[in-house]
Order: structure tokens, then sequence, then C-alpha cells
């Protein structure tokens, strides 16, 4: 038995925040962003509008795609760094009774931006083992409530929305999940990190008047690790599955930055037409990345059946991860 994706869905909000709209909030230029991300626009969501919310609008729209009724999903993992609530209970546990699943496991992974290949990990091992059949994964975040609007170098990269896949047990090999790779390394924790509302930190008033309940970020050593460390990543993956890149369909990397994007892909001789390029209309949204990446190039007819993509990704922790996974929905 094998794990195959079946499904892919997203959800984006509708307000598009520019970069001519950060130029009135912070000292910053659509050409300094531009040329130092590749981004020009980022979904935020609404002020009511919850990780939760928009996690549960791709899973319906996954869940659809999939043909299957929702009452035979029998697990759901989310991943997020921009839960509903600090604690508990779980965006998991809020997206299944918004979309009306009952009685059925669900759990919160926290990877930042890694996030969705780590839970198609978990995915593969919970089908491969027989212990579930249909598992629905959603990657949301609403990461517009850990930006403080006063860090141009932070606020600048970040938006908001959602990707969702159904995971299902499939006899057919050559539509399943192949490989994953996920691995972390904490010493490098302090250089992307949200420091504050936490046993470290625990809120007070001292705390937020500091800022840390926000994002942190070390730009520099953070570009520099991310780039050679998702470069060895997909060489190691390709290397131990005696996959050449030329063999690959779609090379799907993680949105954070455009010049980290193409770092990887020129290093590894991956051409243009074979990546998926997001980063520009949506910025960095961590764990939905690569699912609405992934959704995007569903929609635009760029995936079909039975394609084989190369999933690479990077994110506080630090944390990394690389998939090869055949598309297995029509």
């Amino acid at each position: 038995m094998y794990a195959s994706l079946k499904s892919i869905g997203s959800y984006v909000p509708e307000k598009i925040m520019t970069n001519k709209d950060f130029e009135k909030i912070v000292d910053t230029s659509d050409e300094w962003i531009v040329q130092r991300t590749g981004i020009k626009n980022r979904r935020i969501a609404a002020v009511e509008q919850t990780t939760s919310d928009m996690g549960a609008l791709a899973a319906d729209k996954a869940i659809q795609r999939a043909g299957i009724d929702k009452n035979d999903i029998d697990l759901v993992i989310c991943a997020t760094l921009s839960p509903d609530h600090l604690c508990m209970p779980s965006t998991a546990c809020l997206i299944s009774d918004k979309i009306g699943i009952r009685d059925v496991m669900a759990f919160d992974l926290s990877a930042a931006c890694s996030g969705f290949v780590y839970m198609l990990s978990l995915a593969k091992a919970f089908i491969e083992s027989g212990a579930k059949k249909n598992i629905l994964l959603v990657g949301a975040e609403k990461i517009s409530s850990l930006v403080d609007y006063s860090d141009r170098g932070t606020c600048i990269l970040f938006g908001d929305g959602a990707g969702a896949a159904i995971i299902s047990a499939t006899d057919d090999k050559n539509r399943a999940i192949l490989d994953v790779h996920a691995s972390a390394d904490g010493k490098y924790s302090d250089l992307l990190i949200t420091p504050g509302c936490g046993s470290k930190y625990p809120c007070s008033t001292e705390m937020m008047n500091e800022g840390l309940q926000y994002i942190k970020m070390a730009g520099n050593e953070v570009f520099k690790v991310a780039v050679r460390t998702l470069t060895k990543d997909v060489v190691d993956i390709l290397k131990t599955n005696d996959i050449e890149p030329e063999d690959i369909d779609l090379f799907i990397p993680h949105q954070a930055n455009l010049r980290i994007i193409e770092a990887v892909r020129n290093k590894l001789k991956f051409p243009k037409e074979k990546t998926v390029f997001t980063v520009e209309k949506y910025g960095n949204t961590s764990a939905a990345s690569i699912p609405m990446a992934i959704n995007d190039a569903y929609e635009d007819g760029r995936l079909k059946s039975g394609d084989l993509m190369l999933l690479d990704t990077f994110g506080g922790g630090f944390t990394w991860a690389s998939a090869l996974v055949r598309f297995g929905g029509n």
C-alpha cells in the first residue's frame, strides 16, 4: 500500500497589499523590495478572519476535488506558526469542526515553513502502516497577526493564505509519494524566531512593549544557510532515489525569496519552465507556501496526473525538508 497525493486546494484572502502600500508605512520602495525578494504583492486576511477559517476553505476545495466523502477522512493535521489560539485548542480541531468532521484524530504540527512537507512524511507513514486511509493535510497561516509593521526587514516578506491536500491509500506506485527527507538543527533557532508569548517570555506588558510577540529574523544569515541546506537536501534525495534532475516534471520550492529560489535552481540546473514561482504574488506564506504553489500549478494546467514533483522547503527551527511526489489526482 502506498500514500498518494490525491488532490490539492487553496484559499487566498481578497485583500492585496502591494509594495506601494509599504512605501507609505516604512522606509522602503517597490524597487528595493523586488530586487531583494522578488515579492510584489501579498494577501492579507480580514481582521475577523482566522487561520482556521482559511484552512477550512482550502480543505473544502481539496475534499471536493478528491471526490471523497468528508466522513471517509480519518486524520486531520494542520501545519501552522500562526494558530487561532496560542496553546489550545489546535487549529486542526477547529478546521475539523468547521468542515463537519467529527470524532476523528486531529492535531497541529509546528515546523514553520517546512510544515507541509513534514506532514507528508507523517501521512506517508500513517498510510503505509495501514493505520489510516484518507488524511487531510492543511497548511494555513495568518502571519499578518505576527508581523511588526514598523520593521521593514520582516514586514515586507509575509502574507496570509492556506493550502490543503488529501493523502489517500493506493496500490498504484505511479501515483505515490516516493520519498520524504525531513530534518532540523536547533542551533540556528535565534536567527528566525518569535521570542515571546511562550514559557521563556510569558505574556506581560513589558514583553509586549519590547515587541517580542513579533517575528524576528537575521536575514543575511538565514539566506546563506537556506541556500546551502536546500541545495544539499535536493542533491541527497535525488541521489538516494536514483533520479536525475531532468526526470522531474515540476520543481516546487518554498516561496520565501526569489533570490533563494534562483540560487538553488541554478546550482541544480533546473530549467525555469519546470520551476513553480508564486512568491511574486503571495510573498512568504510559511506552511501554506508549498500547497498554495502546488494548487497554482494544478489550476494553471501545469500539474497533471502522474507528474513527478520535487518539493523543497526551509523554515524556522531551523527545519528543512524535501519530497519526491507523483501527483495522484486527475
